[in-house]
């Protein structure tokens, strides 16, 4: 049976059937594809370099902040800042203003420039200062009736951007603007979720809050899943995402983020053999 076979008949099952049809075939996605063999070309590789969490958390944070772009220049983007620093999060400790700038002063990742990243840096170095971690600082945001870790993420953004002499950085979006926030939300996966792929280390969140980190790639799947109709990636849709996956796994609803991005980075996932699992058709609108 092709592709387009198997979906249209997916497509007459009744609603339930189709549920459990797409919850054994994103499972089956999973344990395929959510191993450490496949992390690398990604930039979550850089986190599995620190033992100590506490390093772990200023690395993952500028991993994903630069997660943008291909997956090349993302990686050596990540590179050349952790070079620069050797243990992170102390390097951040006795970094000043003036220090950071020289530092990162010739800096570029597509678009933003070392004073951009200088400015996150400091942000990230005062909540360290404040909090003595980033999981304290993001914990200390939540609350207990928070059903998603949305409002957290908004004051965890302010307390980054307190010391900011810049009016908007784009490292640092803020919620507040309706950015889906897919790189904040793809570091709070990091640190969240513990698996084989995902590390964990901040036991304060529950992985039920996390929002799915969503894209361009993400947002296709979405809608061929029939999670979203809406047009645009931003934070609405990211939640109503969110939602949606929570029926497939209530207590993880970003359980499979990281199998269905291989798609978007791995030239050796095998797109076809993933889309038949799941009861779609291996159309341009997905590929």
């Amino acid at each position: 049976m092709s592709s387009i076979e198997h979906a249209e008949e997916s497509s007459r099952l009744p609603k339930s059937a189709r549920t459990e049809q797409l919850r054994a075939g994103l499972e089956r996605l999973y344990e395929a594809y959510n191993r450490p063999c496949f992390v690398e070309p990604d930039p979550l590789q850089f986190l599995r370099q620190y033992a100590d969490p506490l390093d772990r958390e200023v690395a993952g944070i500028i991993a994903s902040s630069l997660a943008f772009g291909q997956v090349a220049q993302i990686i050596a983007g990540v590179q050349s800042v952790l070079d620069r620093m050797a243990a992170p999060r102390a390097f951040l400790l006795r970094a000043t203003r003036p220090s950071l700038a020289r530092a990162f002063t010739d800096f570029r990742h597509r678009y933003v420039t070392g004073r951009e990243l200088a400015d996150m840096l400091w942000g990230v170095r005062s909540v360290l200062a404040r909090h003595g971690s980033l999981g304290r600082c993001f914990t200390a945001c939540l609350a207990s009736s928070d059903d998603t870790v949305l409002p957290a993420l908004t004051q965890f953004v302010d307390c980054l951007r307190e010391d900011s002499t810049m009016p908007r950085n784009y490292l640092l979006p803020s919620p507040r603007r309706g950015s889906a926030c897919k790189r904040l939300n793809l570091f709070l996966r990091w640190m969240v979720r513990r698996d084989e792929v995902d590390l964990g280390g901040w036991d304060g969140v529950c992985p039920a809050l996390l929002i799915v980190p969503i894209d361009t790639h993400m947002h296709r799947f979405a809608k061929a899943l029939g999670l979203t109709t809406r047009k645009q990636a931003d934070m609405r849709t990211a939640l109503e995402v969110t939602a949606g996956f929570r029926r497939f796994a209530p207590h993880d609803p970003v359980r499979f983020d990281f199998a269905l991005t291989r798609l978007g980075i791995r030239k050796d996932a095998n797109s076809e053999a993933l889309l038949n699992a799941l009861g779609l058709s291996a159309g341009p609108h997905l590929l």
